[in-house]
């Protein structure tokens, strides 16, 4: 009997490595193929032949790419987000989807603080303009005292609260999780447009939906704070990226930190390109050490359990 076959397309994992050892040990044959940036569904379909069970990143599983892998029964993601997955294709399929919710919700958290903080003192400013020969000395401002406003409430933007409590931010929230489920802590929560209205830092935490996509467009930002920031370490498209760099060479906002984009990497057409005040960053958040270890490790340890029919983060 032949050994399931199981693809790892996570850019940071690789043979020979923890994760592949505790696949290999668990009776499954391995094959990598690493898959950063944009690349051609027919380089995936290609991977996926013979293969029952996938390891992924951020790879367009759509409707086709999982019609044309016959053999696929299991597909975890390495990190929160599905929304590459085409979920519905999948379940009609009968192939078992899983996520890791929570992986790097600290990682995430640590993240955001740096991107207020890089933006309210203008830290990329500084060493732009020092390595350029100049010595930048605007004023910055200071957490304190500030109000922080979280869209979305899952476990990343619940990590968040704490440290911002600690830098003396008030936080408001908008979420759509019910009153009763909500772990609330010093934390007010608000319709979206209050939100929009008393935040002097927008950040993003919300899952990417058809109810949530392009939700921050031109109206959104007329209703923000002409000194407000936006943050956003969740999904690109929740932002109208057009709207975005009209706002900020407008003055409507003051600016925005962003660590995801619709298209990754960012095209050199982008109309966020070129515009101060907007700062792009290559999708860092839940980068670090530690968080990939765990993700990479609950992964494979979701992918055993689901090939075996007892997947813990099923979301088909």
């Amino acid at each position: 009997m032949s050994m399931p076959r199981v693809l790892i397309t996570t850019d940071y994992l690789r043979p020979g490595d923890e994760v592949d050892a505790y696949l290999v040990a668990a009776g499954l044959t391995t094959h990598h193929a690493p898959m950063a940036g944009r690349h051609a569904p027919e380089e995936l379909v290609a991977a996926l032949a013979g293969v029952e069970a996938a390891l992924i990143g951020h790879d367009p599983m759509t409707a086709d790419v999982l019609g044309r892998a016959p053999e696929l029964r299991v597909v975890v993601r390495t990190g929160v987000g599905y929304d590459s997955v085409d979920v519905g294709a999948a379940a009609r399929l009968g192939i078992s989807v899983s996520n890791l919710p929570g992986i790097n919700a600290g990682a995430v958290a640590e993240y955001t603080m740096g991107l207020l903080l890089a933006a309210a003192r203008r830290l990329v400013e500084s060493a732009v303009g020092v390595a350029a020969g100049g010595w930048p000395r605007g004023d910055g401002r200071e957490l304190r005292g500030a109000t922080l406003g979280l869209v979305g409430y899952g476990a990343a933007a619940r990590a968040v609260v704490p440290l911002a409590r600690a830098f003396g931010m008030d936080v408001v929230c908008t979420t759509g999780v019910p009153a009763g489920l909500r772990d609330e802590g010093p934390v007010r929560f608000v319709p979206f447009t209050e939100l929009l209205a008393v935040s002097d830092y927008v950040s993003v935490h919300t899952a990417l939906t058809d109810r949530s996509r392009g939700m921050f467009d031109a109206s959104a930002f007329a209703r923000m704070k002409p000194t407000a920031v936006l943050v956003n370490t969740a999904r690109g498209a929740v932002v109208d990226e057009r709207a975005l760099a009209d706002a900020v060479r407008n003055g409507t906002i003051a600016g925005a930190a962003l660590d995801v984009v619709v298209s990754e990497p960012l095209p050199a057409d982008s109309p966020l390109r070129g515009v101060e005040g907007i700062t792009v960053y290559s999708h860092l958040a839940g980068q670090t050490a530690q968080a990939r270890r765990a993700a990479g490790l609950a992964g494979a340890a979701e992918l055993v359990a689901a090939l075996q029919g007892r997947a813990r983060f099923a979301v088909t």
